[in-house]
């Protein structure tokens, strides 16, 4: 590529009705959306920095930073609903009718959600962990627990114990990135919102409201989904157990799955040139004719 990708040269801003969203665009070609998973210290940059440089030589790539993170402007909303809003006001802003879509985690769910409410603007949906539901392992996983205990009592220590919770290799888990985490995840916005979503007591009136609903969780409509979909997968994923994909697998019409050895939560990093020429060969394939 011409010019190397640093975060100042990649950052954007879209103004909207509900304040600013601030993304990262690289690369010229077909929209390529990336959407970020939740967590201490996340961002869209952090989640996707690496891959940027090899899926910028094929995409439009376009990593949105969903509110309540301390990159876009705040929201007073749980991040999990304003995350869907965010992705329709960014795509509309920008002009977009449809894209592909790659979602880590949380952004996974929500690139399932838009998929399933506006099934004209995803062409191929791209899944890393974190969608479906446990089937056999306990819930919530081992991941999981640790980040509310990290957000109901902020520490340093429980910070790294999440951070090794997310990955197969702990050497992945570096001074520089514990030190941007904690700087993030500490920031009394960012904190604020993640107790709504992650905080214990928030957690378990979240559940209780679910299971009182009429509404059928999202992972009970996956027949209905229309995109193309891969679903990649540690093997070693300590936050959603590799188990959650067995649902989504059978459910979703035109589904294909890819799990990866020797790997956690953050399957983009830590088996990033194996998942990027996964991704590609699917993102590219030509469609039947």
């Amino acid at each position: 590529m011409t010019t190397e990708l640093t975060y100042e040269s990649t950052l954007r801003e879209l103004a909207t009705d509900q304040g600013v969203l601030r993304y990262h665009e690289a690369g010229e070609g077909p929209p390529l959306l990336l959407l970020h998973g939740s967590g201490p210290g996340v961002t869209g940059w952090r989640n996707f920095r690496g891959n940027l440089p090899v899926l910028a030589e094929h995409f439009r790539c376009l990593v949105l930073e969903f509110p309540g993170f301390g990159v876009s402007d705040p929201t007073d909303q749980h991040p999990m609903l304003a995350a869907t809003g965010a992705v329709l006001r960014f795509l509309d802003g920008l002009g977009l009718q449809q894209v592909d879509v790659i979602g880590n985690s949380m952004g996974g769910i929500v690139g399932t959600q838009v998929a399933l409410a506006h099934p004209d603007r995803v062409r191929r949906l791209v899944t890393i962990g974190g969608m479906g539901r446990n089937i056999f392992s306990p819930s919530p996983g081992e991941g999981i627990k640790l980040l509310m205990e990290f957000t109901d009592e902020p520490s340093r220590e429980k910070l790294i114990r999440w951070l090794h919770s997310m990955v197969y290799d702990p050497k992945i888990i570096t001074e520089e990135m514990i030190e941007e985490r904690w700087q993030q995840a500490t920031d009394p916005d960012t904190l604020a919102a993640a107790r709504r979503m992650y905080g214990s007591k928030a957690f378990a009136a979240n559940a209780k409201a679910q299971a009182a609903s009429d509404t059928p969780p999202y992972w009970a409509m996956l027949h209905k989904l229309k995109a193309k979909t891969l679903i990649t997968w540690g093997r070693d994923d300590r936050v959603s157990p590799v188990d959650m994909a067995l649902l989504p697998m059978r459910a979703i019409p035109d589904v294909e799955v890819h799990i990866f050895p020797n790997c956690g939560h953050w399957v983009m990093i830590e088996q990033k040139e194996a998942w990027e020429s996964v991704v590609l060969a699917f993102l590219t394939r030509k469609d039947a004719a």
